[in-house]
């Protein structure tokens, strides 16, 4: 667990030394992207940069830093696990307490599609852009693009989309799409719709992003229809994990029953695994690694 003297020194280095969060960052051991298995295990941390703080019936569970960095540091600990996606903040304070040595770190990019906003699926770059994704020494870039028909603001999301996916592939980054089918409802609000045949089409148009897509991998949810999913692209797919609450075991099950397709490389979870209903985060980080790399990790 995190120390409450560590965690307080932390605190003190971005008063006295703030240049030690970025080189810490900088100059930590790194590795290749995918192990050798071609598998993947990250725990995504960049909710509260989009302002999502909710678990369940908490609306401020992961607002706590403490809580979050200790449960990161929990669950970096459990064998399998291969990294971490987050904003700038999270890493750089992973970094400094040594969580991310020998481990994939994964900058967050557009965040400015605040959850709740009415403009919320106009979602622009507020934390790394690719410059600072190569500079930070980060191994891969992530973006959202939320895919709905009748708001403007999703054209200049898409449009960024692709010129980010093409700066990334020109500097050799990997970078993660997040494409998911929105709708809206009678206020205007987004939110997700949940239809296999439209997380089909929003597959197949984040597989045309950029001028390269050499370097895209992509992050969407398990599906009962992941067979015809997987098959609308040839691109490594991560399994997002959401907030289920007492409903993980079918969260889990989904993850394993997808991991059969080829192209399916592993999981990308957040809140799932840094904040389970039962509280046992190595406990069900322990049982993610075992489905994507297998054997007793």
């Amino acid at each position: 667990m995190l120390d409450r003297s560590t965690y307080a020194a932390l605190g003190e280095a971005r008063i006295f030394e703030p240049a030690s969060l970025q080189k810490a960052l900088r100059e930590r051991k790194r590795r290749s992207l995918a192990g050798e298995d071609g598998n993947l295990m990250i725990l995504a941390a960049d909710h509260t940069a989009r302002g999502m703080l909710a678990v369940g019936n908490d609306p401020l569970a992961v607002a706590d830093r403490y809580t979050l960095l200790d449960n990161l540091l929990r669950g970096l600990s459990v064998p399998g696990v291969d990294g971490v996606m987050a904003s700038a903040d999270i890493l750089e304070e992973l970094a400094w307490l040594g969580a991310l040595e020998g481990k994939v770190a994964i900058g967050t990019i557009n965040r400015g599609g605040l959850k709740g906003a009415l403009w919320e699926l106009d979602d622009r770059i507020t934390a790394y852009d690719p410059d600072h994704i190569a500079s930070a020494g980060l191994d891969a870039g992530k973006l959202l693009l939320r895919i709905e028909f009748t708001d403007p603001g999703v054209a200049r999301t898409i449009e960024m989309c692709g010129a980010v996916t093409t700066k990334l592939a020109d500097q050799g980054v990997a970078c993660m799409i997040e494409p998911l089918p929105y709708l809206k409802d009678d206020n205007g609000r987004a939110y997700l719709d949940t239809r296999d045949e439209e997380l089909i089409r929003a597959v197949a148009i984040a597989s045309g992003l950029g001028s390269s897509s050499a370097y895209t991998w992509l992050k969407i949810p398990a599906t009962p229809r992941m067979a015809e999913v997987a098959a609308a692209t040839t691109m490594p797919i991560l399994l997002l994990g959401g907030d289920p609450g007492e409903k993980l075991p079918e969260v889990v099950a989904g993850w394993e029953s997808a991991m059969r397709e080829p192209n399916v490389r592993g999981l990308i979870p957040g809140r799932a695994l840094l904040y389970p209903h039962d509280g046992d985060v190595e406990g069900i980080v322990a049982t993610a690694a075992r489905i994507v790399h297998g054997g007793s990790t």
